[in-house]
């Protein structure tokens, strides 16, 4: 995808602004979308189309360079479709789903009232001036980035989990891996707790919608998730959080088996393509 190849509408949109690194550069706000819509196509949730939805877009089985006939063609064929049928009957609904996709994410961020700070290269050493003024505000970047630093260490983990679930791998490292984003959320939800008790007392955005920008976590009762940012607060150690958390089997089981559940079926527009559709080749 290039800056004349990009729809200006979608430049615009909140969620590839916010990502750009240069909003007011086309090539970065391409890049942003690029980005955005490859995350989009990798979590595609209807596991038959999913590879046509890719291929129409241009990410594998599609190759970079190839036209738009050529990757319908790939599209139809991993949708098991006769090109005219797809094309007619199929491509719309994908392509109206990714719409929608970028739309709810744009959404999101027009909701969201905190993004992460961006950074600039330091050349010079920076000192804190000896002024009550100038500590405060130090103090609100530091822990600010404490704040941000948690959230994406949790979101790791939690894309770790859903990675090694994917993969099939067996259920001991997938209960490792859950319990290891667990540590990391509680602890991302305490340096919330902690940033908006001192610097966002009463505000729009709280330690939960803060947390959540981290991803989605198995349900928990109130009780459970004060429980688990209890062990994971003060800068617990992974063992320190399990060791804290020892003999609570109820909140473990809820937290790890959530993994374990079935997703829910996505409320999709294709995902009655085929009953309406028939199998049509």
């Amino acid at each position: 995808m290039t800056p004349a190849s990009a729809d200006t509408a979608l430049l615009d949109l909140h969620g590839i602004v916010a990502r750009a690194v240069d909003p007011a550069d086309g090539a970065s706000c391409t890049a942003a979308l690029d980005g955005t819509l490859r995350g989009l196509l990798a979590r595609f949730d209807d596991a038959r189309y999913a590879p046509a939805a890719r291929a129409l877009f241009g990410l594998p089985p599609a190759e970079p360079g190839q036209n738009l006939t050529v990757r319908r063609e790939l599209a139809a064929a991993a949708a098991g479709h006769e090109v005219h049928h797809f094309r007619k009957r199929v491509e719309p609904k994908l392509v109206e789903k990714v719409a929608w996709e970028l739309l709810a994410d744009a959404d999101r961020f027009t909701r969201l009232a905190m993004i992460a700070p961006r950074l600039a290269p330091a050349t010079t050493r920076q000192p804190v001036p000896a002024d009550p003024f100038a500590w405060e505000v130090a103090e609100h970047e530091e822990q600010l980035s404490r704040l941000w630093s948690a959230l994406y260490a949790a979101r790791a983990e939690l894309l770790a989990v859903e990675r090694v679930i994917s993969l099939e791998a067996g259920r001991v490292d997938i209960t490792t891996t859950a319990v290891t984003a667990a540590w990391r959320w509680a602890a991302a939800r305490a340096e919330a707790i902690s940033y908006t008790t001192a610097f966002a007392p009463g505000g729009d955005t709280g330690p939960d919608e803060l947390v959540a920008l981290a991803g989605w976590t198995p349900a928990l009762t109130a009780a459970q998730t004060s429980r688990l940012t209890e062990a994971a607060a003060g800068g617990a150690s992974r063992e320190q959080f399990v060791a804290a958390l020892h003999g609570e089997t109820g909140l473990g089981n809820a937290w790890v088996e959530g993994f374990f559940a079935r997703p829910a079926s996505p409320d999709s527009s294709i995902e009655s393509i085929e009953q309406e559709n028939g199998s049509a080749s």
